[in-house]
């Protein structure tokens, strides 16, 4: 299909449509089955999501009726914003909710697509990509699935022509599951995305202490989440937005109190790198910096500009927006789904404390994801409607001050260059053995175990001994012999394997046996090589054809020949323009005078003259051919230098290729 008719999706935003799979029911049974299946996935996921603090919008789930070629579904979108975790977070549960329900198969997408396949795709087939993977990837029993093309071996799927319909994938994938489940190396790389869910709920929650106002304090004690539209209110604030944070005239920072926030990691880091300074007019007056609760006072300063200026731009919402939620008719069912799943858990009572926490949680859970969202308010809105509904308490405030649980520590917000390497290396897949070795035991070894250490550095240092810079020039010989589709070139993924480090020593005695070791030279046009190989093939090819035709390959065989004097003149000639211009004394070239000082029967000219008849004199005057592999090296490590430790198109090509050098430690 062409891209310009597909629907689009929001940029930051994730799609998902979950259909069912046996077709042989009829709509209305479809209908009904696919909203009995809502609120039954809803209520099977609520103690994930009723303690999930979303960047944007949360995970919700609504039956949509059959649509021109899509079938009846249950869908959903949700803005993660600027936290990605939203959206990986958001295929785990649709990974579990397919393992609890195996008749659903799920189409997930956002806006460049299908992401689940981005994220493998160094392990796709070929054939797929962005063009041919319309309608072929699947969630399906907590697996990944991808209809495949016909092959020899296998005649199912459907051909690179063909864009398959909702209906026709579907049935494919229930009578071929074991056919179209993805490869082994897909499907592990997609799990170790998700490693860790759903511990990794709470691991992602920093909690820090702020002084807030008491409005504040109380709003936050009955809904966490809405510290997430403050802070995306303060992230993304205009001038406009500001004026309303003169007077404060909802929060008045002369109620501050000591208080313990529950953020995500992703809101936490938005909120402390920041650099803002508080109008002198707000009444927000920060102490010295080296204040032991400074960082308090200023991450309390700036969540109460969010909820300032969510404020100012709403009002207090209509009695009607105000029902509770046992007026809407779906509540009923909503609440048996939850006791039914073991929501409530075992011994707890109905009317006793921690049962109406529940409670309150599932309505806040049900109004964000069942209730029907014409029904839905602002979050400026449900503040103030949280401020008019529950009288303030100041003293209570004051009184758990010393009672707060500790702040977590936010020394995640800064990273080494060490520990970033790891990660770059850990995210492409090619962590080296050396490295990965050496970043792990430097931290879990004990002194006990220095002499394995010893070991494990001697072994290091002979695999670094088997290196030396030919791996670069080899590297990029082999890129460029390497044959590439219209598409664009593709790296050689053998050379990803192998690491690549070099130490002074080792680079100097790789540019002697580039200097002056080899016993043949290349030419300046870099085409002798091929040129021989051609020879040799139409040699070959000569002599085949004697046998069969006596004498019938002599002209072509001249023909040949002439043709590459030919060239070689005209490379000659070209030369020979450029040896007197800036471009031709750029580059380095093979010093001739120290070979022939050694050994006198090498020449340039091959007639084995010594010094004295002139035959050094003759060299000199002839072109010196260029040496290939030192002018590329030179030329990449100039670059690289050029840099300046920042990404470029050469750390970016040696990457590729599998080559890391690491940083150049010489200041000058």
């Amino acid at each position: 299909m062409d891209p310009l008719q597909r629907r689009s999706i929001p940029e930051d935003t994730v799609q998902y449509k979950l259909f069912l799979v046996q077709t042989d029911m009829t709509s209305q049974q479809t209908g009904e089955r696919l909203k009995h299946l809502t609120e039954e996935m809803l209520a099977k996921v609520a103690q994930l999501l009723v303690q999930y603090i979303w960047h944007d919008q949360p995970f919700n789930l609504k039956f949509h009726p059959e649509e021109g070629d899509v079938p009846a579904h249950i869908g959903g979108s949700t803005q993660y914003g600027d936290n990605i975790e939203d959206e990986w977070f958001i295929v785990y549960l649709l990974l579990h909710l397919t393992e609890l329900f195996p008749e659903l198969a799920v189409r997930v997408e956002d806006n460049d697509g299908d992401f689940l396949l981005i994220e493998a795709a160094d392990h796709l087939p070929k054939w797929l990509n962005p063009d041919t993977s319309e309608n072929r990837v699947f969630i399906y029993r907590g697996e990944l699935h991808i209809l495949p093309c016909p092959s020899k071996s296998s005649s199912i799927g459907f051909s690179l022509d063909v864009v398959p319909s909702l209906a026709q994938a579907l049935t494919l994938l229930s009578a071929h599951p074991e056919a179209c489940l993805a490869s082994p190396k897909i499907r592990s790389t997609l799990n170790k995305r998700l490693q860790g869910y759903p511990e990794k709920i709470k691991a992602n929650l920093h909690q820090a202490h702020c002084f807030i106002p008491a409005s504040v304090a109380s709003v936050l004690a009955q809904r966490p989440d809405l510290v997430a539209p403050a802070v995306s209110a303060f992230y993304l604030r205009d001038p406009v937005d500001l004026q309303a944070c003169r007077s404060f005239r909802t929060f008045p920072p002369d109620t501050r109190v000591l208080a313990s926030v529950t953020f995500t990691r992703c809101l936490y880091a938005q909120l402390q790198q920041q650099q803002f300074t508080p109008d002198r007019r707000s009444g927000f007056d920060l102490p010295p910096r080296s204040h032991p609760q400074y960082k308090a006072h200023e991450l309390g300063m700036k969540l109460a500009h969010g909820f300032e200026i969510l404020c100012s731009k709403s009002r207090l919402p209509s009695s009607d927006a105000n029902a509770p939620v046992s007026c809407n008719p779906q509540w009923k069912n909503f609440l048996e789904s939850l006791e039914k799943n073991g929501y409530f858990r075992q011994g707890q009572l109905e009317g006793s404390a921690f049962y109406k926490e529940l409670l309150k949680s599932a309505q806040i859970f049900f109004k964000q994801s069942v209730a029907s969202k014409s029904s839905s308010i602002s979050a400026g809105e449900e503040i103030l409607q949280l401020l008019h509904s529950s009288p303030l308490n100041l003293e209570e405030f004051k009184k758990l001050e010393s009672q707060l649980p500790p702040e977590d520590n936010d020394s995640w917000l800064e990273i080494t260059a060490q520990d970033l390497e790891q990660l770059l290396q850990e995210r492409s897949g090619r962590v080296a053995d050396v490295d990965s070795e050496g970043l792990s035991s430097a931290k879990q070894k004990r002194p006990v175990e220095e002499a394995a250490g010893k070991e494990d550095e001697e072994d290091t240092k002979e695999q670094e001994a088997g290196y030396s810079l030919v791996a670069v020039s080899q590297g990029m010989k082999d890129f460029l012999n390497a044959m590439s589709s219209h598409e664009g070139a593709e790296a050689p993924w053998s050379l990803q394997t192998q690491p690549f480090s070099f130490d002074p020593g080792l680079m100097a005695n790789a540019l002697d046996r580039l200097l002056g070791g080899k016993e043949e030279e290349l030419d300046s046009d870099d085409l002798d090589d091929d040129y021989n190989d051609d020879e040799e093939e139409e040699e070959e090819e000569e002599e085949v054809v004697n046998e069969t035709e006596e004498g019938s390959s002599g002209p072509a065989g001249m023909s040949a020949a002439e043709t590459l004097d030919s060239l070689k003149s005209y490379m000659d000639q070209m030369d020979q323009e450029l040896q007197s211009t800036n471009v031709g004394k750029s580059f380095s070239q093979t010093n001739y005078k120290t070979c022939v000082n050694n050994d006198p029967s090498r020449s340039p000219t091959g007639d084995g003259l010594s010094t004295e008849e002139g035959g050094v004199d003759e060299a000199e005057e002839e072109i010196q051919p260029l040496d290939i592999d030192v002018n590329l090296v030179a030329n990449l490590l100039e670059s690289l230098s050029s840099q300046a430790g920042l990404a470029g198109p050469a750390s970016n090509l040696l990457q590729s290729l599998g080559i890391q050098l690491p940083p150049n430690s010489d200041p000058s």
